[in-house]
């Protein structure tokens, strides 16, 4: 018998971690013609996604889940998958031949080792895209890329499950899964916070337009940008660091110190890279680098900026 071969038909298919991720890929799956045996999720947050976006889908323990289903989708934190694989592996929920799906970034397959360890076959296989839980986040799976990470034998049963999804396989090294993962959070999650702080500092720049939108104002710019970079590279940067106008950037600086002080710290990282970069292309000559380097320093020397109160919004964890 090959068992290279995933079975032929429908998948009956358990999920547990009814988050953001966990119940937009499960419809998206169920969508495709698999059926969607049973999901496990406690919070309130997770039982209004299974209402909205599975329907009819009975909520369980993980333990009844893991038994109901031949293939498990586990939807967990990072720090929490190595637990629950092996409280699913011990009291016998998990057995041979059952195929066992993570979507972590960070993890490949050695975090399933206590599936593995019983039979069930393993399957790293991470969504490279933000979700919100919500059947918004549908549309955007078509042409998404899977980060997975699979042996031989489980190689056509991740192609299947992708395709399904209508995305598509970039297959990942076990020993480079983490370096995988920081990437993406590197351009994904940080692109966030400096969004956040650009609207926050466009904000307070326009205090006297009340009508002002700042996302709106950003949108076209940041997506010029972002499409060059994704096109181009460093060649796309501009501004005046690629320019080296060392007193734009110390007014730039005086100013964000003196209205959200809270932001300097990240302005100067990434103003500190961005030369690096342009640095070593040439565009910017070294002694011209050095006074940017300076004005850089001294700011973050010069300015103590205590961390302010601010307001903060609770979200529900994607995997609740």
């Amino acid at each position: 018998m090959d068992t290279s071969t995933p079975p032929v038909g429908p998948l009956r298919i358990g999920v547990v971690g009814a988050g953001r991720v966990g119940a937009v890929l499960a419809a998206a799956l169920r969508a495709a013609g698999h059926e969607i045996v049973a999901v496990a999720g406690e919070s309130d947050a997770s039982r209004r996604r299974v209402d909205a976006l599975l329907p009819g889908v009975d909520v369980d323990k993980p333990s009844a889940v893991a038994r109901a289903c031949d293939l498990l989708l586990l939807t967990v934190p990072d720090d929490m998958l190595h637990n629950v694989v092996t409280v699913l592996a011990d009291s016998g929920a998990l057995r041979a031949g059952q195929y066992v799906v993570h979507t972590s970034g960070r993890h490949g397959l050695a975090v399933l080792e206590p599936a593995t360890r019983v039979g069930a076959r393993p399957v790293a296989m991470h969504p490279a895209m933000t979700f919100t839980g919500t059947d918004v986040d549908l549309p955007r799976l078509p042409g998404c890329t899977f980060g997975v990470t699979v042996g031989a034998a489980e190689r056509a049963m991740a192609e299947r499950l992708v395709a399904d999804l209508g995305g598509r396989c970039m297959w990942v090294p076990e020993e480079h899964r983490t370096l995988y993962h920081a990437a993406l959070a590197h351009g994904a999650n940080h692109l966030v916070t400096l969004v956040s702080e650009a609207i926050g500092l466009l904000a307070a720049a326009a205090a006297d337009n009340p009508d002002l939108d700042p996302a709106a104002t950003l949108r076209p710019l940041l997506s010029a940008a972002l499409d060059n970079a994704l096109v181009a590279g460093d060649a796309a940067l501009t501004g005046p660091i690629v320019r080296g106008d060392v007193n734009t950037v110390r007014a730039h600086l005086a100013d964000i110190a003196a209205t959200a002080p809270h932001t300097l710290p990240s302005y100067v990282a990434m103003a500190r890279a961005t030369l690096d970069r342009v640095v070593t292309d040439g565009r910017v000559l070294p002694i011209r680098a050095a006074k940017i380097r300076r004005v850089l320093d001294a700011a973050l020397l010069d300015v103590q900026a205590p961390r302010q109160p601010r307001d903060v919004q609770i979200f529900d964890t994607p995997w609740a």
